[in-house]
């Protein structure tokens, strides 16, 4: 105040000038109910099996304001069951795992703390069995393989995800992907492989950076080297990733019995694989 630092107790007469210094810190947001229309597989009193579409969000990131955290998986899953499992805090009601934004398919939450410790437990001790198609570009040298190689982020595209990078500081975290080959395609656009994709762990765009580190990147994503268009003249593009979480597998938190859930390729890759397949 007028060019010194004040103490909070100062009482102001009038005539001063107040300049306040450093970022200001907003409350965190708070996730909210949204008439959102949900695709429920399967549901009980203590979870329940989503198949999202693409093109959804999980939940929104700390640093969205309130427009950015509208139309979140979250939003939907609190305006349909009224309440969620609070273990994974104030913006993630409900979320024991994540499927990137542009990824479909079947995703498991939790309604209460007990079911989201459980699960949360399974997921850490790898007993979940998640199975993803995806469609990449080119042949692939093996009907099938592992790709085992740590994953952390770029340091210098920070919205992208690497294998490449060597810190003794921050070592990458251990990822693990299994991949078999479904079909391999060669026609107008190229050549091209359907891919039935397992994952022990579940970083952050483990699926499509492992892949793109064989050479082999998901069709339709351009952050990891996939072109934008296929084909020249006569183009066809997708707009998304086509990766689709397929099947899940696991554990009832409560029953003990083994639950499994499958879902098909939702109709714009179903559409997209015809006509490329041709």
């Amino acid at each position: 105040m007028n060019g010194k630092t004040a103490k909070a107790s100062l009482r102001l007469r009038g005539g001063e000038e107040i300049a306040i210094r450093g970022q200001v810190e907003l409350p965190p947001l708070r996730a909210f109910a949204e008439p959102i229309p949900l695709d429920v597989v399967y549901e009980d009193r203590d979870l329940a099996v989503v198949n999202k579409p693409a093109g959804m969000a999980v939940h929104a990131g700390s640093g969205k304001n309130d427009a950015g955290s509208r139309g979140t998986l979250v939003n939907a899953l609190l305006h349909r069951f009224g309440s969620m499992s609070g273990a994974g805090g104030e913006l993630r009601p409900g979320i024991v795992h994540r499927l990137d934004k542009g990824t479909s398919g079947l995703i498991v939450v939790a309604k209460t703390d007990v079911a989201h410790r459980a699960l949360a437990g399974q997921f850490a001790a790898r007993r979940v069995k998640k199975t993803y198609l995806a469609l990449v570009h080119g042949w692939m040298k093996q009907a099938q393989g592992t790709v085992n190689a740590p994953i952390s982020r770029d340091r210098v595209r920070r919205a992208r995800m690497t294998t490449r990078r060597s810190d003794s500081c921050k070592p990458g975290r251990a990822a693990v992907t299994h991949w078999k080959v479904v079909r391999e395609i060669e026609g107008t656009w190229g050549k091209f492989s359907l891919l039935e994709v397992t994952i022990e762990t579940g970083r952050t765009h483990q699926i499509r950076v492992h892949l793109a580190s064989l050479g082999h990147p998901v069709v339709g994503d351009t952050l990891y080297g996939a072109p934008r268009n296929l084909g020249y003249g006569e183009t066809v593009s997708l707009g998304r990733n086509f990766l689709h979480a397929s099947a899940i597998q696991f554990r009832h938190p409560t029953t003990q019995e083994t639950l499994s859930f499958q879902r098909p390729l939702p109709d714009d890759l179903a559409k997209f694989f015809r006509r490329i397949a041709k």
